[in-house]
């Protein structure tokens, strides 16, 4: 089920601020929003925080996801014969961590976007920095059409 485009908006927002080196003014007008909104919103969701933590690939997050589902298996094949099943607690964590596999393996969202438009304005960057500026200008009107349409 599609976002509401406040929470794209907000997911586009969050993308800007931590994969690009923009101000918080720059990225709101990016965005289309108020600077107190990106501050609001990059307090509320630890954006900080998170972007000392988004090194880390999809890939390593599923392989993550999967070590762990496997790790609750194993702990469940540990048991004596008649007891190997998942308790309620396993069972609600294997169906989070699943659906976060899927998620990621199946979602090309507004976030896989932007991340791939980022990585294009770095190459043109030091190539052309006027065709840099209105592929930059584009692509946000681009993101935004995105959001609106969900």
């Amino acid at each position: 089920m599609p976002r509401n485009p406040r929470q794209q908006l907000k997911d586009y927002a969050r993308t800007l601020y931590l994969r690009e080196s923009l101000t918080q003014a720059e990225i709101a007008e990016r965005a289309g929003v108020a600077r107190t909104t990106i501050v609001r919103w990059a307090a509320e969701g630890h954006w900080e925080e998170l972007r000392t933590t988004m090194s880390m690939t999809t890939e390593e997050q599923i392989r993550n996801f999967q070590r762990q589902i496997a790790e609750i298996n194993e702990t469940i094949l540990g048991r004596e014969q008649g007891r190997r099943f998942a308790n309620a607690k396993e069972a609600d964590t294997i169906v989070k961590l699943t659906t976060a596999v899927n998620r990621l393996q199946t979602e090309a969202g507004i976030h896989d976007i932007v991340n791939v438009g980022a990585a294009f304005i770095d190459f043109l960057r030091p190539m052309d920095l006027e065709k840099t500026k209105e592929f930059a200008r584009l692509f946000d009107a681009f993101i935004k059409s995105k959001i609106e349409r969900r």
